[in-house]
């Protein structure tokens, strides 16, 4: 394996339940990674655009993940969310976030605020105005990132992702998938345990 060719897509959302709960352990695996792999986030893309309410039954089984996932994992999760904000089943807003925060070199800071934002804090990442706050407290200027999170660039790219995320045929988030030379493998995850995924990855 070389520099050039060593590629470890992250494929997730930012507004998944699941890749909170796997954040502590992705960063673990991050920095035991040898420095000759790239890193690559890949935004999948769980909810396409929806100005609509969520469902109350829909509403009930989020809910029920985040129970779940507190419970198996030790996660943080902060339920008045689902009291204080108007949930939407749309994250492809929070993933053109990130699309957006990366071409300043906020993309990791993005993904965190986003996280901390809808998991902890209590406010909705499916909100324009949210995700312009969030910018704002990362770095960014409030008016031009909310222009530019509608930006044709934005959703090239963007759409760029959601197709090598198919391509590499992700269809859980969070999933890592590690490219060497011409070879494409998924790896497996663990959300405990980073040294399962490091010891495949180091074996190619």
């Amino acid at each position: 394996m070389t520099a050039t060719d060593t590629i470890l897509y992250y494929v997730h959302d930012p507004m998944c339940s699941w890749c909170w709960g796997y954040r502590p352990t992705w960063g673990q695996l991050r920095s035991a990674l040898p420095g000759h792999i790239e890193i690559a986030n890949v935004m999948g893309g769980l909810a396409p655009d929806n100005d609509q309410s969520m469902p109350a039954d829909l509403q009930l089984t989020i809910q029920g993940h985040w129970k779940n996932i507190q419970a198996t994992l030790g996660t943080e999760f902060n339920f008045d969310f689902w009291l204080r904000c108007r949930p939407r089943r749309d994250t492809y807003k929070a993933c053109r976030a990130v699309v957006t925060a990366a071409a300043y070199g906020l993309e990791e800071a993005m993904i965190e605020s986003i996280q901390r934002a809808y998991y902890l804090r209590a406010m909705n990442p499916s909100e324009p105005e949210t995700l312009a706050q969030l910018a704002g407290e990362i770095g960014l200027d409030e008016a031009s990132f909310a222009q530019e999170l509608l930006s044709g660039e934005t959703e090239a790219e963007f759409q760029r992702q959601l197709d090598l995320a198919s391509q590499l045929g992700a269809n859980r988030f969070p999933s890592l998938v590690l490219k060497t030379n011409q070879a494409i493998r998924p790896i497996t995850l663990d959300y405990l345990d980073h040294s399962v995924s490091l010891g495949e990855i180091c074996a190619q």
